[in-house]
C-alpha cells in the first residue's frame, strides 16, 4: 500500500478540504551501483578540494553561485533559511481556468490527493464540479521546503494535483535555431498525403500499448547473469544513416502501406509474453546443469 507523503487540505474561497497526497507514479528505471572490477567493492565519492586535494568534512562546506567564470557568491544556511516558504500545508487556490489552456509542457510531477477523514463529502462535491465544468484549479503549495505552482484536476476518481513549471522556466521558441520559415509551407498536395497517412494510424490511446523495450532487455539480461549464464554480447547493428527523400514518394509509399496494415505503427515491437520467457529459461535449464557437471569432472 502506498504511504501518504504529504497531509494538508485544498482550500478555495472559504472552503477547505483535507486531503493526503500520494505519488502518483513509480518510475521502473533499472538502477546499478558503482563496483570495482577487480573485487566487487562498492566505489565510494569522496568531497575533495580542488586546490589542495583534500577530503573536506561536511561542517566546512558551503553553497556558492557562480557569477563568472571561476568567481563565487558564497551563501550561509541561516541566509538561505531566511528567504525558506512558510509551510501552511495547504493547497491555496487562486484560479479556476480551462484544462486546455495549459499547455503539457508546463506539467512536472504528478501525484494524488485523497480525502483525509471525515472529507469525503466536500472533496466528491469540488471533483464534480471541477468535472462538470471543465476546470481545473491554479495555486500554489509548500511540499517539504519547497514551494510549487499546481495544478489541481479531476482524474479519474481521484483529484490529481500536478506540480508546474513557471513562465520563465519554459524556453521561448523565439531562441531555437533552425525552425521552418514561411518559405517552408508545404504544398497543399503534401499536405492532403500528410493528413491521411496520420489519419490511417490514428486510434485512441491505449498507454499499455507502449513497452520500455530497453528496460525489459536490460532486466533479462540480469536474470540470466543472476542465474548463471554465460553472457556472449552481440555486436550492435550499425543504424542507417538517414537521407534526404523525395516527400511525396515517401508519403505515397507510407499511406499506401498503412492501408495495406503492413506499416508497423511507432515504437512498436514484438514482446514476448511472461509463458515465452518462462519457456526460454526451462530451455536453457538443462544446458547449464551440462556445463555445471562438465566442470565438477574436470
Amino acid at each position: 500500500m502506498p504511504r501518504p507523503i504529504w497531509s494538508g487540505s485544498i482550500s478555495f474561497g472559504l472552503v477547505n478540504v483535507p486531503v493526503k497526497l500520494y505519488s502518483a507514479t513509480s518510475p521502473k528505471e533499472v538502477r546499478f551501483h558503482m563496483l570495482h572490477d577487480k573485487d566487487g567493492g562498492r566505489i565510494q565519492q569522496k568531497r575533495v578540494c580542488s586546490i589542495d586535494g583534500e577530503e573536506v568534512p561536511w561542517e566546512h562546506i558551503v553553497k556558492g553561485f557562480e557569477v563568472s567564470k571561476g568567481r563565487y557568491v558564497t551563501v550561509t544556511r541561516e541566509e538561505l533559511e531566511a528567504f525558506t516558504p512558510k509551510a501552511t500545508r495547504s493547497i491555496d487556490i487562486e484560479d479556476f481556468v480551462d484544462l486546455h489552456q495549459i499547455d503539457p509542457i508546463y506539467y512536472d510531477h504528478s501525484y494524488y490527493l485523497v480525502p483525509d477523514r471525515g472529507a469525503s463529502r466536500p472533496y466528491a462535491l469540488l471533483h464534480e464540479a471541477m468535472k462538470r465544468s471543465g476546470k481545473v484549479g491554479i495555486g500554489q503549495f509548500v511540499l517539504r521546503t519547497k514551494q510549487y505552482l499546481a495544478a489541481v484536476r479531476p482524474m479519474g476518481k481521484a483529484l490529481a494535483v500536478s506540480t508546474m513549471l513557471h513562465a520563465d522556466e519554459v524556453v521561448d521558441q523565439g531562441e531555437l535555431e533552425g525552425l521552418p520559415s514561411a518559405e517552408a509551407k508545404p504544398r497543399e498536395k503534401e499536405l492532403q498525403m500528410a493528413e491521411q497517412l496520420v489519419q490511417s494510424l490514428a486510434t485512441d490511446f491505449d498507454p499499455k500499448k507502449y513497452k520500455d523495450t530497453f528496460r525489459e532487455q536490460v532486466l533479462e539480461l540480469l536474470e540470466r547473469k543472476a542465474e548463471g549464464q554465460e553472457i556472449v554480447a552481440e555486436p550492435a547493428e550499425e543504424e542507417p544513416r538517414g537521407k534526404v527523400v523525395n516527400l511525396m514518394d515517401a508519403l505515397a509509399k507510407s499511406l499506401a502501406a498503412a492501408r495495406k496494415g503492413e506499416a508497423p505503427q511507432a515504437g512498436e515491437r514484438r514482446h514476448r509474453s511472461e509463458g515465452e520467457r518462462a519457456a526460454a529459461r526451462t530451455a536453457r535449464a538443462p544446458a547449464r546443469r551440462r556445463k555445471t557437471a562438465t566442470k565438477a569432472r574436470r
